[in-house]
């Protein structure tokens, strides 16, 4: 790099924004750096990075459908038939019958008249709400909704409004205080970081009385909640008919990447035609489409997966209270350690991460400074040796550490 141009870039309000940023470099150099880690296997119940095994305990897969044979068989199958990409968008020539098929699939699997693919689930949020919504409607969230519901609120133009996390009656005073028309409530059906629920039943029924829709991110209630298959939180609540509009992904239990849109057949046809993330990007792969078809097809043919992934956030939710953590209110397969301070976050993830455990610290911004977490997560496939040999860990460190007495 010339000098001049080196000096130019000193005054360069974008250059030093960047070359100030010291927050990763500081934690690298203290080998308290969590983040972006290599692993070097497939996702299942242990990986492995930089030749350690590690017992995966900060995975999505719930059901451990990633590595099932089958469901590879049908990826590797696609690509022959069809190659690696589709070269365009599903709006011209990026639409292949299998997308089609899979919608169908989705649609009757979340009981819904139609459903409607993309290529990722931050993208199905983006779809949603920010081609449904536009300046001049309302979107209210919960506190506590995932960033790309928040992100695509924002990018529809809409005005946000924001009710505290799970409470039906202050969404209640914040409609009664919305002006506009046209409003639509967004909730997580599972919240990925508190493992809990959301309060459904209450929410349906306060839009209701306030004539407005309903949307549920289920990303992480999708082959988890809602009965013997997994039918998502919506199901769970037999509100398959009042809930409008149902999104999920399929990086958690559905074994691939992407992610759906379902609710009225009118809905999806406006969608196709409005929504400017789908239209001008490029559809889901052919391995992609056939991994969660196959994915979908094997809950149908083993519920015993759901049963196994009960069974073990029972025993760890148990577990977890006996030995004294708090875990907060989680109820589900995401479990939370609150530890609430930085730096104790770091010392307990670095323990963790030294014996051969893979768990999630939640620090900021995610997250204010005093109530950070491990985040831990379970799969179908997990042993119950490996999970007791897990909480022997947990209990040694967070005795060490001061966490849990």
């Amino acid at each position: 790099m010339s000098k001049g141009l080196y000096s130019q870039l000193k005054n360069d309000e974008l250059y030093n924004r960047i070359i100030s940023f010291r927050d990763a470099d500081e934690a690298k150099a203290a080998g308290l750096y969590p983040y972006f880690r290599p692993i070097e296997s497939s996702q299942d119940t242990e990986v492995y990075i930089n030749g350690k095994k590690y017992l995966m305990l900060g995975s999505n897969a719930y059901l451990g459908l990633t590595t099932d044979p089958r469901v590879v068989e049908a990826a590797i199958e696609a690509i022959r038939k069809y190659g690696t990409g589709n070269a365009g968008s599903r709006f011209l020539n990026g639409t292949l019958k299998i997308h089609e098929e899979l919608e169908e699939k989705l649609a009757k699997f979340v009981n819904k008249e139609a459903a409607l693919l993309t290529s990722t689930g931050y993208m199905a949020n983006l779809v949603a709400i920010a081609g449904l919504l536009g300046p001049g409607d309302a979107v209210i969230t919960d506190k506590l909704d995932h960033a790309s519901i928040i992100d695509a609120c924002k990018l529809s133009g809409a005005k946000m409004y924001r009710f505290a996390h799970n409470n039906a009656e202050h969404l209640r005073k914040v409609l009664s205080k919305v002006e506009e028309k046209a409003k639509l409530v967004v909730v997580d059906g599972v919240f990925s970081m508190e493992g809990d629920i959301a309060d459904l039943p209450n929410i349906v029924k306060v839009c209701k009385e306030y004539g407005a829709w309903i949307m549920v991110d289920d990303a992480h209630g999708m082959g988890v909640l809602g009965g013997k298959y997994g039918q998502g939180t919506v199901h769970h609540f037999g509100l398959d008919d009042e809930v409008d509009i149902i999104m999920s992904t399929f990086s958690k239990s559905f074994a691939s990447i992407g992610g759906f849109v379902a609710g009225s057949e009118r809905l999806i046809n406006y969608l196709k035609h409005k929504a400017r993330a789908l239209i001008f990007s490029a559809s889901p792969t052919p391995a992609t489409v056939a991994t969660v078809s196959k994915a979908i097809d094997i809950i149908y043919e083993e519920p015993e997966r759901i049963e196994r992934l009960w069974k073990i956030t029972h025993k760890m939710l148990k577990a977890f209270k006996d030995i004294g953590f708090d875990i907060g209110s989680a109820c589900t397969p995401i479990i939370p350690l609150k530890v609430n301070d930085f730096e104790k976050t770091l010392k307990f993830w670095k323990a963790l991460s030294d014996e051969g455990i893979f768990v999630n610290p939640v620090l900021p911004p995610a997250v204010p400074p005093s109530e950070t977490i491990i985040r831990t997560s379970y799969m179908a496939t997990h042993t119950d040796e490996q999970l007791d040999w897990a909480l022997t860990v947990f209990q040694k460190h967070g005795k060490l550490l001061g966490i849990i007495n």
